[in-house]
């Protein structure tokens, strides 16, 4: 019952999508309970905490209540965290062993391989579907593998380029789903679901449309399987319903601690492409929030691909904003020039009037020559820092493409151990290194008397140098970002790739040993030289 009142209410939301601006209230909704999943978490944790201690309390010999709990640890776990559903997988499949059970260790294998195919193990998830025979298993336990099977069989095809392999693989899931749907409870939420899929991956799009319409109406779905069905839903609609459909799944997501999920990247991505950019920053970043923490790292990567994207383009978007507001300025300028020069001509006879009101003018075009510096200074900066990043993003981009040919060729000659080799030629840490190595060398070019002024603020003892073998440190390159006008500590952090806490404490330690305090100190900072390097 303690789920019953968030989910009526997300029952007559879904009944008021299609009224009016029911996308916007969604994702008010979204944006509300994005803020609250630590509450949903904790209970998440609690309830983890409470099924640890009970496995804890069993005694080691009673293994068949010991087999029990470890079941609903792993259903507790399997959409929160993939490495403890690992874990407990593999000891439920001891525990089985240890039972001298057979149908226990095939319900166990059964279970591994739908937690590997979740994260990608393809060939793990394929090996633990050939060491298995439907014949010999129970009702129960065939109704899971063929859904396994089925699920494995149309992931490989969607992924396989060839034609005909492609197409085998279809019409073998097209059996197994089949054979699933025979196999289901009628009435059942398998059995809806699993006839969805059928009709789906044959085509028949209005009967998967009214099957998965009944079922997310249908009364006992719990939150987690409401935004299972709504996501597959997405598919099958139009884009306003899809992206209400969306909505709703990733708020269910959220109430139900799902991690593992594609509705709120498959929204940002939405929002991205609509240029709804703010909207899709925050989106996206919740979406690698939750593949981080299940540990999942493709969808990771992918996130993070699209990230970079729309981080070009907000950068590009604020360029232009500040290009516009320069040609307004000249345009007011250009106005007050003419409108001066007519006075003047008119009133001719009023050499006092004429000589004020050209002081006037000097004072603002000193002004304006002052905005003009900056508006230089932050051009240079801003296209030094654009140059080298879109050459570093096309670098990426070459590179993928390369990983990406590489990739469907080792997966058409099954050649999975080379796809190994091939992920671990990927090394984060040296990109990471080479990207501070970029923006430390760029900024030293643009300030190169920074480290020198920088230190000139403290005492003697408290002075801050490179080691050996560093461009910034991690305390200069702080200071570097702010100099550059980024003064949000949120934003230093997600750069640096730390929390709000160290970069916090970074700055303090240095501003409470610095000659100058508060505001007088960050003034000093931004007063470090620019050099032209155009």
């Amino acid at each position: 019952m303690k789920f019953l009142l968030p989910f009526l209410l997300s029952i007559l939301l879904l009944s008021s999508a299609y009224g009016r601006q029911s996308s916007d209230s969604l994702l008010r909704v979204l944006k509300a309970e994005i803020l609250k999943k630590n509450s949903y978490d904790r209970k998440k944790e609690h309830q983890l905490k409470k099924l640890k201690a009970s496995l804890r309390a069993i005694p080691k010999n009673d293994i068949s209540a010991r087999y029990a709990i470890l079941g609903d640890l792993i259903e507790a776990y399997r959409s929160y965290s993939f490495d403890s559903a690992h874990v407990y997988t593999y000891k439920l499949m001891q525990v089985s062993s240890l039972l001298q059970d057979r149908q226990k260790l095939n319900e166990s294998k059964i279970t591994l391989g739908a937690l590997q195919l979740s994260w990608g193990m393809y060939k793990e998830a394929f090996d633990c579907i050939a060491h298995l025979n439907a014949n010999s298993l129970p009702d129960s336990s065939r109704l899971r593998f063929y859904e396994l099977k089925a699920r494995a069989l149309i992931e490989l095809a969607s992924y396989n380029t060839n034609r005909f392999y492609s197409l085998s693989n279809r019409a073998e899931s097209v059996k197994t789903l089949d054979s699933a749907v025979l196999l289901s409870e009628p009435g059942t939420y398998d059995k809806y679901k699993n006839m969805g899929q059928l009709f789906t991956i044959t085509g028949q799009k209005s009967k998967a449309l009214s099957i998965l319409k009944q079922l997310i109406h249908k009364k006992g779905l719990t939150i987690h399987q409401h935004a299972m069905v709504a996501n597959d839903l997405s598919y099958l609609v139009p884009s306003k319903e899809k992206e209400e459909l969306l909505l709703m799944a990733a708020i269910y997501d959220i109430r139900s601690s799902t991690k593992q999920t594609l509705a709120i990247s498959r929204l940002g991505t939405i929002m991205w492409n609509r240029d709804e950019l703010d909207d899709a920053q925050l989106l996206l970043d919740e979406a690698m929030a939750q593949a981080a923490f299940f540990g999942n790292k493709i969808q990771e990567k992918n996130i993070a691909t699209t990230l970079t994207q729309l981080a070009a383009q907000k950068l590009i978007r604020s360029e232009n904003k500040k290009i516009n507001v320069l040609i307004l300025l000249i345009c007011v300028v250009t106005v007050g020039l003419i409108g001066i020069g007519i006075i003047s001509y008119i009133v001719n006879g009023r050499l006092k009037k004429v000589k004020i009101r050209e002081a006037f003018v000097q004072e603002k075009y000193q002004y304006l020559d002052q905005i003009n510096k900056k508006l230089q200074e932050d051009g240079h900066i801003k296209e030094e820092y654009l140059g080298h990043f879109f050459h570093l993003i096309s670098g990426y981009i070459s590179r993928l493409e390369k990983v990406k040919r590489n990739t469907e060729h080792k997966l058409k000659i099954k050649n999975y151990e080379g796809l190994m080799q091939l992920a671990k030629e990927i090394d984060i840490k040296k990109e990471r290194e080479d990207l501070f190595y970029t923006f430390d060398t760029i900024f030293l070019k643009l300030f190169p008397n920074f480290i020198h002024a920088f230190n000139a603020l403290l005492n003697p003892e408290d002075q801050i140098w490179p080691k050996s073998g560093e461009i910034l440190n991690t305390s200069l390159r702080i200071f570097a970002l702010m100099r550059l006008g980024i003064r949000d500590t949120q934003t230093i952090a997600n750069i640096l790739e730390s929390t709000m806490s160290t970069v916090y404490t970074y700055k303090n330690r240095i501003k409470t040993k610095a000659l100058f305090h508060g505001e007088d100190f960050d003034n000093k900072i931004m007063e470090i030289k620019f050099v032209d390097v155009s």
